[in-house]
């Protein structure tokens, strides 16, 4: 009892909130909150659970003193007190409905004795709320053991007390998935990620070249193989019974878009060939297998997938074939990865990557909304192909510096971007290259000169001192600019690109250009943006909202619990 400022004791009233908690077996009971106004008077002799609970716990001086001014507010108007638990209900059971997904953890615990639950003493508050589907355990161990991965390994492991692998259904609402990327522009020239493929018992993991300028995703396999190259890992086996028919709506989908001479509908097989920029080419069949993931909520989610079983490849493509199983289509067609986990209510149809620039470091791609950043995103309209299903956008103006660079579409005013994690380099049409090159004759002489020794790329400058980095040099360069929208410059939006963006370093220590001529690229008049423009950048892809996002990022992978934060939609 806490004295009274006049000498004597007076009557204390207090104001207890209880909130019950579901059994962990039965979530289905849910939780009871309970409000009660109690008096200080002695209590009886009896002493109750509840009543011990709150003999441990004593305020501090702070509370103290505002427990006078609260107590002075009770006794003299209860009906607000009364008032304003009410509208706290309200507001619990309001946060509730709108955040299911939140944690909340009030924590003010005491344990006595860290060696026996049986004897803690917690007056701690913690509200999961989990997802009608979601449940404590994992049944699946050896599907947990497969994601366990050793530390270093791009996968992580996964925490086996708040996931359960469960079957995918029209019932779970939509979440976020992330993948690991690693590469680099040179000298690999690619960036993959790495996913689960097959059954518990004996699924295998895929590296893929991630591209979002592909259709299909699809893995050498052995059906049996006519020309693979000898990939990571081992091919993958298809099974007779998961294989497509020519019937189903994702094979003439493919056959469509790939412009096959011939439907046969009453095939037992769906047939597929792919060519690509480079004249290389893909030829197998549809098949289906279970994919597992591990959604941005914490649970794991498998489903049938349909990809390509490419059992004979053939040009250059061969030679990336030495560090990847295949591709990772990530376009907005149908038969497209996140197409087909957006068909099925995994996640919204959003897609984004961040490559980095960085040889050592890890960057990650990510399909569905979660992770797309609140604040600080540049957005563009994305522009609709007349029959591919890319990702681009128009652009009224282009510059090197001050300097302005030829647009070779529609009446030469207006040009396209399309985004292609496919392409190592970015690629300008004929006549916007012959402009840069150019306007990059002042560079020589600027401590640089050019190498035409250096085959690395079309255009390498030596250095008269060392190059460590491109922080070295990109003094010498001016940024390329992109005006998108208005043919006006005030109120047009504008997409940097800075000289980072368009130059590597080669193995002879030289500056190179990793602009090249796109005279022979896609249809020759649009300006292809490889991932040597895009690494050190977050772009998202929105498919729902058809637009195109692009930030500076430094491309660290989010944690699990990053979605709470401001800087992530949740």
């Amino acid at each position: 009892m806490e004295p009274d400022l006049h000498g004597h004791q007076q009557q204390r009233v207090h104001s207890v909130v209880i909130i019950t908690l579901p059994p962990p077996d039965d979530p289905s009971k849910g939780k009871t909150i309970s409000a009660y106004t109690l008096t200080d008077h002695e209590y009886p002799p009896e002493i109750h659970p509840e009543d011990e609970l709150n003999r441990s716990f004593q305020p501090d001086p702070l509370h103290q003193q505002s427990g006078l001014w609260f107590s002075d507010l009770t006794v003299s108007s209860p009906r607000l007190v009364l008032g304003l638990l009410g509208l706290s209900l309200l507001a619990i059971a309001f946060y509730g409905s709108v955040f299911p997904n939140t944690i909340e953890m009030f924590s003010v615990s005491e344990e006595r004795d860290r060696d026996d639950d049986s004897l803690r003493e917690t007056t701690s508050f913690v509200f999961p709320v989990y997802h009608k589907l979601r449940a404590r355990e994992i049944p699946d161990r050896k599907l947990a053991e497969v994601l366990g991965i050793v530390e270093n390994e791009i996968v992580e492991s996964i925490d086996q007390e708040l996931v359960n692998p469960v079957k995918v259904n029209s019932l779970l609402s939509a979440s976020s998935t992330i993948f690991p990327s690693i590469g680099n522009v040179y000298p690999d020239g690619l960036y993959f990620t790495r996913i689960l493929l097959g059954s518990p018992e004996d699924g295998h993991y895929f590296h893929l070249d991630i591209d979002t300028g592909s259709d299909l995703t699809w893995i050498q396999c052995d059906a049996p193989c006519t020309s693979c190259a000898k990939g990571v890992n081992q091919l993958y086996k298809p099974r007779k019974d998961m294989l497509v028919k020519s019937s189903e709506r994702l094979c003439v989908e493919v056959q469509r878009n790939n412009q096959v001479a011939e439907h046969c509908e009453s095939c037992e097989q769906c047939d597929y060939e792919i060519e690509y920029a480079d004249r290389s080419s893909s030829m197998g069949v549809l098949t289906k297998d279970e994919l597992h993931l591990k959604l941005h909520n914490g649970s794991l989610a498998k489903l049938d997938v349909v990809f390509g079983c490419g059992y004979d490849q053939q040009g250059l493509l061969l030679n990336t074939l030495l560090k990847t199983d295949g591709i990772l289509g990530l376009s907005r067609a149908k038969i497209s990865l996140p197409s087909q986990l957006a068909s099925r209510g995994i996640i919204s149809n959003v897609v984004g990557h961040c490559l980095p620039s960085d040889l050592n470091s890890e960057g990650f791609i990510f399909m569905g909304s979660d992770l797309v950043p609140s604040h600080g995103m540049s957005w563009f309209p994305m522009h609709h192909h007349s029959h591919l299903e890319v990702y681009q956008m128009q652009v009224t103006k282009m510059s090197y510096g001050n300097g302005m660079l030829s647009l070779d579409g529609e009446n030469g005013r207006v040009g396209k971007v399309l985004f292609d994690t496919g392409s190592s380099y970015t690629y300008f049409p004929n006549k916007a290259y012959s402009q840069l090159v150019a306007s990059l004759q002042e560079v020589s002489g600027l401590e640089l000169t050019r190498d035409e020794t250096d085959k690395t790329l079309s255009i390498c400058w030596q250095a008269n001192f060392l190059i460590s980095s491109l922080s070295d040099v990109k003094r010498f360069f001016r940024p390329i600019t992109f005006h998108i929208g208005s043919k006006w410059w005030i109120v047009s939006t504008k997409l940097l690109i800075q000289p980072e963006d368009y130059l590597i370093i080669s193995n002879k220590g030289n500056v190179c250009l990793g602009i090249l001529d796109g005279s022979g690229v896609h249809d020759g008049l649009t300006i292809i943006l490889g991932d040597i423009s895009m690494r050190g950048h977050m772009i998202v892809y929105d498919n729902v909202k058809r637009k195109i996002g692009w930030m500076k990022s430094n491309c660290v992978r989010p944690r699990e619990s990053d979605h709470s934060l401001p800087f992530f939609q949740g």
